[in-house]
């Protein structure tokens, strides 16, 4: 999955294959992880938001299924 880096001090970069709902975040430190059936409004929204890593948090760290693949 292509991903494009992104300005904050903890996501390095994200991605999005919209046909699997499937994002993708690259943090600073190298780690790699999907969040499934993320609806791409809200990874719209995501990629607007000032602070990628507050709005992580708030809507999608605990809100969706994920597993860590790198």
């Amino acid at each position: 999955m292509d991903r494009q880096l992104v300005a904050s001090t903890n996501i390095a970069s994200i991605g999005y294959d919209e046909p699997s709902e499937t994002l993708e975040v690259e943090f600073s430190d190298g780690t790699v992880y999907q969040y499934y059936n993320v609806g791409a409004a809200l990874f719209e929204q995501l990629m607007q938001a000032t602070s990628k890593g507050q709005f992580l948090n708030a809507y999608i760290r605990n809100a969706y299924p994920y597993s860590r693949v790198g």
